[in-house]
């Protein structure tokens, strides 16, 4: 089924992202944390001296569910190759980064179906409403890390990831959270050389619909890493050994 919804931005807010090595290191250690966290500055690389590129937020899309746990990993058991997510989250006036903003994401699988949504896509599987959603709250370097699959695809649409960004959230004891402010509400995407490698093979090869490609989408604009564009890299020789994804989300927060 298309994602007809996705078809026009939001255009509520700008956010800032910049790339690659620009989360400056703390020196203060974070207290302990009341969820799970992306992981210390002390291994974190930089975000003060970020160069930061303004770009509009995109569309939530029709797959979004309340009620996402507070975790680092949300792969559950779905098959696929490994995403290891550094998203770093920086105010988009100082570049200094957000502590405690959770991070929340949510894709589809290797066969282009959401949770709670299974079957959109074409195909059967069984659907527990929680794989592939979830998110964790950042750092004092402002750092969230999330490990899932490499996402599948789904009719109309090239291969992203959505998130959103909260400050102020509240946790609960069934492992979610509530309340808060919505800060951001954007996408992730994917090179695709990367991509048409993964997709060849199996569980990717499974997926029945015909895959739109990064310059064929209706969200992404070519804007490279200003459109949500994530770096890259692979941990291993081959596809199967999956790749490790960053991106830093510069917030309007006040």
């Amino acid at each position: 089924m298309t994602d007809t919804s996705e078809s026009t931005p939001l255009g509520r807010r700008t956010v800032l992202i910049a790339t690659g090595a620009t989360v400056a290191t703390l020196a203060v250690a974070a207290a302990a944390p009341e969820a799970p966290t992306a992981g210390t500055a002390a291994t974190t690389p930089a975000a003060a001296a970020a160069v930061c590129t303004l770009t509009k937020e995109m569309t939530e899309g029709p797959y979004y569910l309340d009620g996402a746990y507070v975790r680092a990993d949300i792969s559950e058991d779905k098959t696929g190759f490994p995403l290891e997510l550094t998203l770093t989250v920086v105010d988009d006036d100082t570049c200094a980064p957000l502590n405690k903003a959770l991070v929340e994401i949510w894709h589809c699988d290797a066969l282009g179906e959401y949770s709670g949504f299974v079957g959109g896509n074409g195909h059967n599987e069984p659907d527990n409403g929680t794989f592939l959603r979830g998110g964790v709250l950042t750092g004092t370097d402002g750092v969230a890390r999330i490990t899932s699959v490499y996402p599948g695809w789904y009719r109309g649409r090239c291969v992203h990831i959505h998130v959103k960004v909260h400050t102020g959230v509240t946790l609960t004891s069934d492992g979610s959270f509530t309340g808060g402010q919505e800060l951001h509400t954007g996408q992730l995407f994917f090179s695709e050389t990367i991509t048409a490698a993964v997709g060849r093979l199996s569980p990717y090869s499974a997926n029945t619909v015909t895959r739109t490609t990064l310059a064929q989408d209706s969200i992404y604009d070519e804007g490279g890493a200003a459109s949500g564009l994530l770096t890259l890299t692979a941990l291993g020789s081959s596809p199967t050994s999956g790749y490790a994804g960053t991106l830093t989300l510069g917030i309007e927060s006040s």
